[in-house]
């Protein structure tokens, strides 16, 4: 999809080039040409096909389960064992017949039914209710499905598998991250690495984010906040050092985590915000986040600000100090409260403007939306607070107002302008 549209774009400008007399009509045919073939789309039959074969797996699944009782438990093993043959099978022939999409989709269907299998056969056999174990199985099931075949959608499926059984490990233990979970997450990003491909790597990036919430959970709220800021630190620091890597295909992962990365962090400064006023008893004594979160946050800024100094794009530096503001404003928000949180509203403010000044100086749409949803966020946090005086919270905004238009003022008029 991505690829369809640079293209559009490229054609269009090649177009204007040429009318404008900036490169002949001999260099626009030789860029055409240099480029690759464009891989087919998922036309309207695909789609229709797609549709027409999940909704025939859906009714052999609900016949199945309707005579589940009255089929013999070694006819039910042959029905689940061809079940997983046989989606693999069409997938391949649709491989080898040039249908990737139908072929990816084939192969997620086996994937599924493999874990319905783990599950009906628990059910058949009276195995242990160790219910996070099977989650695992199945995750190992789909994650090797996804490395032999290439399919993004059981990669998919083994990430929300593995997600699930990290979470139940940490609601049944209570007292540390699931760390485990983090070898299956390393090899689904060798994967996405290997394959180079986005979908992938989103699915990778968003795979982190429930497990950095649930390794949260195993702390109490102070220390839990800080490992979340963390978090979302180390993941954007560290996209946006992937991100300059001379290697293409570490640079388009840390293209794709950064945006995920960013997005947490204004999350976390709204969040912050929002609650600063709140959970007074939980912070009436101070407390101190876990090392390991701790070291997350100071890689994840220092990362970022040295990737913009070895670079010199103001763009990334700039980031990094958005990263240093989050965090300490986490460590604002930890600390016991007496009186209304200023310091930790004008953190979380430079922080979003910081962050949305970022992605103008190196054109990065995402951060940019990312910085002014934190910026709205963290205002309506401010002026809707449900403790404090609302004469106070108006002053304030009216002085940081103030301050942004004598900062813009000043911006105008040192910084050079550029014509539309």
């Amino acid at each position: 999809m991505f690829d369809r549209l640079y293209r559009q774009r490229l054609e269009a400008d090649l177009a204007r080039w040429q009318a404008d007399g900036v490169i002949t009509p001999a260099a626009s045919v030789a860029i055409r040409s240099a480029l690759p073939p464009l891989a087919s789309g998922t036309n309207i039959p695909v789609v229709v096909g797609i549709v027409g074969g999940l909704l025939i797996a859906a009714a052999f699944l609900a016949f199945v389960a309707a005579h589940w009782i009255e089929i013999a438990r070694l006819s039910r093993l042959a029905i689940l064992f061809a079940g997983i043959v046989a989606a693999h099978g069409l997938g391949a022939w649709f491989a080898r017949t040039g249908r990737p999409v139908l072929a990816d989709l084939c192969a997620s269907v086996g994937s599924i039914i493999f874990g319905a299998g783990i599950a009906l056969v628990g059910q058949m056999y009276h195995l242990g209710g160790d219910f996070a174990g099977g989650m695992l199985l199945w995750a190992i099931g789909a994650l090797a499905s996804a490395a032999l075949t290439g399919s993004r959608g059981a990669l998919a499926v083994a990430l929300v598998a593995a997600s699930i059984w990290s979470g139940m490990r940490v609601v049944d233990e209570l007292d540390a991250p699931h760390l485990q979970f983090l070898i299956v997450w390393f090899i689904a990003a060798g994967l996405g690495l290997a394959w180079n491909s986005r979908v992938a790597a989103h699915l990778v990036a968003l795979a982190a984010i429930p497990w950095w919430i649930t390794a949260a959970a195993s702390y109490l709220v102070q220390s839990g906040t800080f490992v979340v800021a963390g978090g979302a630190a180390l993941a954007f620091g560290g996209a946006l050092t992937l991100a300059l890597s001379p290697w293409q295909r570490l640079a388009s992962a840390g293209a794709v985590l950064s945006t995920y990365g960013a997005f947490s962090l204004a999350a976390v400064a709204g969040w912050e915000a929002a609650t600063a006023n709140e959970f007074v008893s939980a912070r009436s004594v101070a407390a101190s986040p876990p090392l390991w979160a701790i070291a997350c946050g100071i890689v994840g800024a220092i990362g970022a600000l040295a990737a913009g100094a070895a670079t010199h794009r103001a763009g990334t530096a700039v980031a990094g100090i958005a990263i240093t503001l989050v965090l300490a404003a986490t460590a604002a928000w930890m600390q016991p409260q007496s009186g209304e949180p200023w310091l930790l509203y004008d953190l979380c403010l430079c922080a979003m403007v910081s962050l949305a000044v970022s992605g103008m100086l190196d054109d990065a749409r995402p951060r940019i939306v990312a910085g002014w949803l934190g910026i709205a966020g963290v205002i309506a946090a401010i002026t809707w607070g449900v403790k404090g005086s609302l004469l106070r919270r108006s002053v304030f905004l009216a002085v940081a107002g103030a301050v942004a238009v004598v900062l813009a003022i000043v911006l105008n008029r040192l910084l050079p302008r550029t014509k539309e």
